[in-house]
C-alpha cells in the first residue's frame, strides 16, 4: 500500500511530453490489418489450451451518448433515438454467439465492464437483455470478488436504474463528474448538479455496490485553483473508494468536438500543474493511496489491496484486480487482448455492423505477440503496477541476461536515476517516490517500438 508521491512540479515540467500509457505492449498504434478472425480463433485455440486456462474478463463497448462533451476524444455516436440501444443490442447479440462458442465453457467470467459512450444510454430492459446474452453464452463466476462495473452518466440515470443493475450483478460503479465549476461545465457543454451525482452515489450504496470510482479532469477551459477545490472538497467528502484524475489534452486536429473549445480559456501549463498539485494534496489529505497513473483508491479498495498482494493488473480497462485473465471486448473500437494476441473490432459504425450481419467476427487488426514482445510486456506490466522490476526473476524466467538483452534501456536509466526517477541495482530497477508518477517514463526505455523510432502519437503526461 503505497502513499501519494510527493508532488515535484519541477520534475513533471521537464518530462512532459508525449508518450504511451501501456494499456498494452505493444501499444495500440502498432497492430495491424494483417492480423483477422483465423489469428483470433487460432489465439483462443491456444488459450483454451493452457494448462490451466485463465479465467475470462469480458468488456462491452457502448458508444452512445445523449449530447457531446466537448473534451471527449472517445469513440462515440451522439444521437437523442434511445431506440438506437435495440438495434445495437441485437448486434452486440450476434457478436457473442460467434465469439463465445471459441472459449471452453469451464473458464470462468469473473470481470464483465460496460464502457462507452455512456452504457446507461441503454436502458434498464435493454441492459437485462444483453447481461442475460452474457450469461447464457459465457459461465458467469459467482466467486465473492467477482467484478461487474459500469461506467454511469449521473445526468442520465436513476435510483430505480441503480436497483436495476444490482439485481443483474453489477457491484461497482464509475461516475463522470470532471468539474463541478458551473462556468467550467458550460465551457465544455456538460452540466452537471452536485444533486444529480450525489443521489447516484448514495443509490450505488444502498444497492450494495462494492466501489464506487469518480473520474474528474484537470486542465479544462475556465477552471481555476478555486472552484477545482470545491470540486475535490464534494467528492472527497462522499469518500468514494476510487478516483481517477485525468489530465485533459487539448488535442482539436485529432478529436473534433474539442474545436469547440476555446484555447484562450485553457490553462497555462503552469496553472494546470498547480491544478495537479492541489488534487495531490487534497487526496494525500483524506487518506487515499496512489495505485498508478491516474488512479487513487482508499486503503482498503480491492485496487489498493491488489497492489499491495501483486495482484494488480494494467490492460485496456485501466487498473483492474484480477491479473491473469483474457480480455474478450465486443462493440465497436473494442479491444480484446487473448493469449499471445491483441485484437480490436472497426471504430466505424459501418463496418462492425456489415461483418456481423455478414456472420463474420468484426476485427478490424491485431496482433500476435512474438517472444520479445511477451518479455517487455511482463516486464512493463510489472513496472507499471507494481513500480519496481525484478531482475532476477525476469533472467530466471526468461532465461536471458538482464544486462546484455536491456543494454539500450539501461544506458537510459542513468540519466532517470541523476533525477530521482529510480534507483538501479544488480537486482533491482526500482521507482523512487519522486518517480512513481513517472512510471510510464521509465517504461518506455524499455519499448523496443520507442527505440526503433516508429513515428506515434500519443497522450501527454501532464
Amino acid at each position: 500500500m503505497t502513499a501519494i508521491p510527493p508532488f515535484d512540479a519541477d520534475l513533471l515540467r521537464r518530462y512532459d511530453r508525449p508518450g504511451p500509457r501501456y494499456t498494452s505492449y505493444p501499444t495500440a498504434p502498432h497492430f495491424h490489418e494483417g492480423f483477422g478472425s483465423k489469428d483470433f480463433r487460432a489465439a483462443a485455440k491456444r488459450s483454451n489450451e493452457d494448462p490451466i486456462p485463465r479465467q475470462l474478463s469480458l468488456y462491452v463497448h457502448v458508444p452512445y451518448c445523449l449530447s457531446p462533451c466537448f473534451y471527449c476524444g472517445c469513440n462515440r455516436v451522439i444521437t437523442r433515438d434511445r431506440s438506437k440501444g435495440n438495434e445495437y443490442i441485437e448486434l452486440l447479440e450476434r457478436e457473442i454467439s460467434l465469439v463465445a462458442p471459441l472459449f471452453d465453457r469451464d473458464r470462468d467470467v469473473i470481470q464483465l465492464h460496460l464502457g462507452g459512450g455512456t452504457p446507461n444510454f441503454l436502458d434498464r430492459h435493454m441492459l437485462r437483455a444483453l447481461v442475460q446474452r452474457l450469461s447464457h453464452e459465457f459461465h458467469f463466476s459467482t466467486h465473492p470478488d467477482r467484478d461487474f462495473s459500469i461506467e454511469l452518466d449521473p445526468r442520465s440515470v436513476d435510483p430505480a436504474d441503480i436497483e436495476a443493475l444490482a439485481e443483474l450483478g453489477f457491484n461497482r460503479a464509475s461516475l463522470g463528474v470532471q468539474d463541478f465549476d458551473p462556468t467550467v461545465q458550460e465551457a465544455v457543454n456538460r452540466i452537471q448538479t452536485v444533486d444529480q451525482t450525489l443521489e447516484v452515489i448514495r443509490a450505488c450504496r444502498a444497492n450494495g455496490f462494492r466501489s464506487i470510482n469518480v473520474d474528474l479532469i484537470y486542465g479544462l477551459p475556465r477552471q481555476n485553483r478555486a472552484g477545482f477545490a470545491q470540486t475535490l472538497d464534494t467528492v472527497i467528502a462522499q469518500r468514494p473508494d476510487r478516483l481517477a484524475v485525468y489530465s485533459y489534452a487539448h488535442l482539436p486536429e485529432l478529436f473534433k468536438p474539442q474545436k469547440q473549445i476555446n484555447a484562450n480559456d485553457l490553462p497555462s501549463a503552469e496553472d494546470k500543474l498547480a491544478l495537479l498539485q492541489l488534487a495531490i494534496e487534497r487526496l494525500s489529505a483524506a487518506g487515499y493511496v496512489y495505485i498508478g497513473m491516474d488512479h487513487f483508491a482508499l486503503p482498503g479498495d480491492d485496487l489498493a489491496r491488489a497492489q499491495a498482494r501483486g495482484g494488480l493488473q494494467r490492460n485496456f480497462m485501466g487498473y483492474t484486480t484480477h491479473a491473469e485473465t483474457d480480455l474478450i471486448g465486443f462493440g465497436v473500437s473494442a479491444i480484446s487482448s487473448v493469449g499471445d494476441s491483441y485484437s480490436q473490432n472497426p471504430r466505424d459504425f459501418a463496418g462492425y455492423s456489415a461483418s456481423l450481419w455478414n456472420g463474420r467476427l468484426p476485427l478490424w487488426r491485431g496482433l500476435r505477440l512474438d517472444a520479445d514482445d511477451i518479455l517487455r510486456a511482463d516486464l512493463i506490466q510489472h513496472l507499471m503496477c507494481q513500480g519496481e522490476i525484478d531482475i532476477a526473476d525476469i533472467e530466471a524466467r526468461y532465461d536471458i541476461h538482464f544486462a546484455s538483452y536491456f543494454a539500450d534501456a539501461l544506458a537510459q536509466l542513468p540519466a532517470l536515476e541523476s533525477d530521482g526517477l529510480v534507483t538501479l541495482s544488480a537486482k533491482r530497477i526500482k521507482a523512487t517516490e519522486r518517480g512513481r508518477m513517472l512510471l510510464r517514463v521509465v517504461a518506455m526505455c524499455f519499448d523496443r517500438y520507442l527505440q526503433n523510432s516508429v513515428p506515434v502519437r500519443f497522450s501527454k503526461a501532464i
